[in-house]
């Protein structure tokens, strides 16, 4: 399909449609909130031709077979009750849903060592994370995303929770403020939480094989955890049908240094291990991949000559240059105390 760079798809519904929405659940409650999920399947399912082939593309994939008109809305009705289920979320109402942790006690341990990068992707919720704020209080969660990608549905959020709107990391300002800022918030001893499957324009991305065909993953997040030597862990919020989900946290790097020339060798080989694990969890789940565009093919509507297959992890001396712009001597200095030697 030729659906375009995914920061080029337009928004799927109105500001009016999602303060609707997200009125209804205030007043009436999940339930009756879920009852607008129908219509709003029907209308992508009838009206986005490019969200439904690129559901049907995906499903064809994971499932081994083509899938049905009915297994596509069940695609597109999953990503909707998970959007629904973030108002509920933002605004602590974590006793509508059974959330069911695994690998806890990798965050608790991680805690007690410092602050980490925890790598989340567009499979399943990420917002599942709010949990921590009752399985781990004492666990301080930064998130980094990018405000501008769906401004509709970021207004709407900052209004339901002022104070996530505060501790949110802005992934539209420059590299060289993204890295200071993720810097800073692990020097706190903060959880930075970022999503790593999709690659901004202008951003190297390397091929690796995933559900069967090499399909481009962004570099900078693990040029960025290599710099700042800061451990990783895998999180997946995986949405199982009802009120469940299945919260799933599993360690991934210590944070061992990674000496600038062993970078081209090391980085490739930790983003073919994520996107295994990726899609480990996709089978497990596989409705609950929200990535609706052509995730194999998504390079080809980057018109911008840095973001190219081959890029070399090892290329650049700072994790900015890998957000596709310049850092500086500035943040090469303050970001020397956790450089490689």
């Amino acid at each position: 399909m030729n659906a375009g760079h995914w920061k080029q798809r337009p928004e799927g519904g109105s500001p009016f449609a999602l303060w609707l929405i997200g009125w209804i659940g205030r007043r009436g409650g999940r339930g009756l909130a879920r009852l607008c999920l129908y219509p709003i399947t029907a209308y992508f399912v009838a009206v986005r031709g490019p969200e439904r082939r690129a559901s049907r593309d995906y499903l064809t994939r994971v499932l081994g077979r083509a899938p049905s008109l009915f297994e596509i809305a069940r695609h597109i009705h999953t990503f909707s009750a998970t959007i629904l289920d973030r108002l509920f979320m933002l605004v602590g109402r974590m006793q509508y849903f059974d959330v069911r942790v695994s690998g806890l006690d990798a965050i608790h341990a991680q805690h007690g060592r410092g602050g980490a990068l925890i790598f989340g992707s567009h499979l399943g919720s990420f917002e599942a994370l709010r949990v921590l704020a009752r399985s781990a209080p004492e666990v301080q969660v930064r998130v980094v995303f990018d405000r501008s990608h769906n401004p509709a549905m970021t207004r709407l959020l900052d209004s339901l929770d002022p104070r996530i709107a505060a501790g949110v990391i802005d992934a539209g300002q420059d590299g060289p403020s993204i890295v200071l800022a993720v810097k800073q918030a692990l020097d706190e001893g903060a959880l930075v939480a970022l999503l790593v499957d999709r690659a901004r324009p202008g951003e190297p991305w390397l091929r690796t094989p995933f559900l069967g065909t090499p399909a481009p993953f962004p570099v900078a997040p693990w040029l960025v955890a290599a710099t700042l030597k800061a451990p990783v862990l895998l999180a997946f919020g995986l949405y199982r049908g009802g009120a469940r989900y299945d919260l799933v946290f599993e360690p991934f790097s210590d944070g061992s240094a990674i000496a600038r020339q062993d970078r081209s060798r090391a980085l490739p080989a930790m983003i073919e291990r994520y996107a295994a694990r990726l899609q480990h969890h996709a089978c497990d789940a596989p409705y609950n991949w929200f990535n609706f565009y052509d995730f194999w093919h998504a390079d080809d509507a980057v018109q911008d000559s840095t973001a190219h297959d081959g890029a070399d992890p090892g290329a650049h001396d700072d994790p900015a240059a890998a957000l596709g712009l310049g850092a500086g001597a500035g943040l090469r200095r303050r970001l020397a105390v956790r450089r490689s030697p």
